[in-house]
């Protein structure tokens, strides 16, 4: 069903249903009809178009909706296209909503959004007070509602972004992680392609002057600014963490990867000297003195051994090892030394 709602309101009251099959009500000074249509049919639309008026380009652009965020006047009407936003799954999900704002009447037509409007009717309905400043003040309304929905967005991004830097310092990031880090940062690029036209769109509210538009209502607009402003300030930083989350997982792998080099070399070094001595006495040439050692086997174990001893300890420890070592080394070889 497209028609959603369509409720006359006067002096900040609901006071009676709206048939878009006939006219619109006759209004009085402050009353003003709210009509809410999701994803409507053309002629749905043109029989609205009809009916209240509204711009031919407009309805062109609120039945195509692929429209970036703008505002147009045409006449004594005004034409705000918004995009929404929220999360389905682990992407971000965009629908439009296009806004026919007029003397008498304000038109909601939602596509792609499942945020209905239903809860924020029922607010403003509880407010007569505000409500009765007309149209004004429930265009604001529904910015603010749109733009209260990127939060959450925000937030989300923000905890994986965390709990994915806490874990790139304690380890090295996946193949998917990685995947779903550059997912997140073209995600973060594209919602701020949403939020800087969302920003010229609110900032032009701010400052226009419209016989509907009162000036009382300009402060509440320009909240809304300041909101959307701290969330792409918000979007601009978490794009750059998860640029800097890449660019420190990297460089710790390359630590890593150096650390483990450095491991390997030092084994290799460290067998490098027994395995030097065994290919030495594993030649098995015919006139080698060392063979007829009597204590040589032994001898050739005690080097290896010191080898792997001096691997082990700093250069000073190593001389200090091979010191100790020489006197039990010549012992062996030659005999016990004449006093």
């Amino acid at each position: 069903m497209a028609i959603i709602s369509a409720y006359l309101y006067r002096e900040g009251v609901c006071t009676a249903e709206v048939s878009l099959d006939e006219a619109p009500p006759p209004a009085r000074p402050g009353d003003f009809v709210w009509v809410g249509l999701f994803e409507p049919a053309e002629q749905e639309l043109r029989a609205l178009q009809a009916s209240y008026g509204l711009h031919p380009l407009a309805v062109e652009d609120a039945l195509k909706a692929h429209e970036q965020p703008k505002v147009e006047i045409f006449g004594d009407q005004l034409f705000v296209v918004a995009r929404t936003a929220q999360l389905e799954g682990d992407r971000i999900a965009y629908g439009e909503t296009a806004i026919f704002v007029g003397h008498n009447h304000i038109i909601t037509v939602r596509h792609g959004s499942a945020r209905a409007h239903t809860e924020l009717r029922a607010q403003l309905e509880s407010a007569p007070g505000l409500l009765r400043h007309g149209v004004d003040y429930v265009l604001h309304a529904l910015l603010d509602f749109i733009v209260d929905g990127y939060d959450p967005i925000i937030e989300e991004i923000e905890e994986e972004v965390l709990l994915m830097e806490k874990r790139t310092i304690d380890t090295s990031l996946t193949r998917d992680e990685v995947i779903r880090l550059f997912s997140l940062r073209r995600q973060t690029v594209r919602f701020q392609r949403v939020l800087r036209p969302m920003i010229e769109v609110v900032s032009r509210l701010v400052h226009l002057s419209l016989p509907y538009l009162d000036p009382e209502v300009s402060p509440y607009f320009r909240d809304v600014l300041d909101h959307l402003r701290r969330t792409q300030s918000t979007a601009e930083s978490l794009r750059d963490i998860l640029t800097s989350v890449f660019e420190v997982s990297n460089l710790l792998e390359q630590q890593r990867q150096v650390t483990i080099t450095r491991q390997l070399a030092a084994w290799a070094a460290i067998l490098a000297m027994p395995t030097a001595i065994a290919g030495i006495y594993g030649m098995n040439f015919a006139n080698m003195p060392e063979l007829e050692t009597r204590f040589g086997y032994y001898v050739v174990l005690i080097v290896i051994a010191a080898a792997f001893t001096c691997a082990s300890r700093s250069p000073d420890g190593c001389r200090r090892g091979t010191a100790r070592l020489r006197p039990a080394l010549s012992q062996a070889c030659c005999g016990p030394s004449p006093r």
